[in-house]
C-alpha cells in the first residue's frame, strides 16, 4: 500500500472537508494537516470567522489547546484576497461563513491551492449548516469525524444544546453543548417536548 504521505507537495488543486459534530476533532485534525504542509515547507494560511473569539481572536484553537496562527475576516471574499502565492489555504468553522465560501474554494482549487476546510456538518437542530453540505459536494475528499456521545459512549451524531436559545449560532463549549449519538439524541428531544 502506498504512503499518502509520498508527494504531499505534488498534489496541489484539491478541496479537503473534515466535518463532525462539536468535539469531535475537527479543528484538531485541521491544524494536523496544516502543521503537516508547514514541515513541507509549503506556504500555508489559515483563515477563521472573525465571529468566534472562544479561545483566541487569533489563532485557530481546538478544544484540547493546540493551537496554529490564522487570519479572522468577516467575509468569505476576503480569503481570495489574502491568498495570494498561497500553497495551502486552511479554513476552520466553515459553516460560520456565507455561501460565497463555496466559490472561494473551487476557485482556489482550480489554481492549483490546497484548500482544507473543517466546520459542522449539522446545527443543535441537526439540520445541515450553512454551506457545509455544498462545501462536502465539491471536496475532492470528506473526512467526517465523530465525538463520543456522553450519556453513552457511542459514536456522537449532533452537537446537542444544553441551555435554552433558538439561535442557530451560538457560540459554546461544554457547558452550552453536548455530543449525543441519534438515539440518546432522540430521548432528549422526547424528554423535552414531555417538558413543554
Amino acid at each position: 500500500m502506498r504512503d499518502n504521505t509520498i508527494g504531499e507537495a505534488h498534489r496541489p488543486g484539491r478541496i479537503e472537508v473534515v466535518c463532525g459534530s462539536m468535539f469531535s476533532g475537527k479543528t484538531e485534525e485541521l491544524i494536523r494537516r496544516m502543521r503537516r504542509a508547514q514541515f513541507a515547507r509549503q506556504r500555508v494560511e489559515i483563515f477563521k470567522p472573525s465571529i468566534d473569539v472562544r479561545y483566541s481572536e487569533e489563532d485557530v484553537v481546538s478544544h484540547d489547546q493546540k493551537h496554529i496562527q490564522s487570519t479572522p475576516i468577516d467575509s468569505s471574499a476576503s480569503i481570495l484576497l489574502l491568498a495570494n502565492d498561497i500553497e495551502v489555504v486552511g479554513i476552520d468553522e466553515a459553516q460560520f461563513f456565507d455561501n460565497g465560501i463555496v466559490d472561494v474554494c473551487n476557485e482556489l482549487a482550480n489554481r492549483g491551492v490546497r484548500v482544507i476546510v473543517a466546520g459542522l456538518d449539522m446545527d443543535f437542530r441537526g439540520q445541515p449548516f450553512g454551506p457545509m453540505p455544498a462545501l462536502c459536494a465539491i471536496a475532492d475528499d470528506v473526512t467526517k469525524v465523530h465525538a463520543i456521545c456522553v450519556r453513552c459512549g457511542n459514536l456522537a451524531y449532533v452537537s446537542h444544546r444544553k441551555v435554552l436559545s433558538d439561535k442557530r449560532v451560538l457560540l459554546g463549549e461544554t457547558q452550552e453543548y453536548e455530543p449525543l449519538c441519534r438515539e440518546c439524541y432522540q430521548k432528549e428531544k422526547a424528554t423535552f417536548r414531555e417538558k413543554a
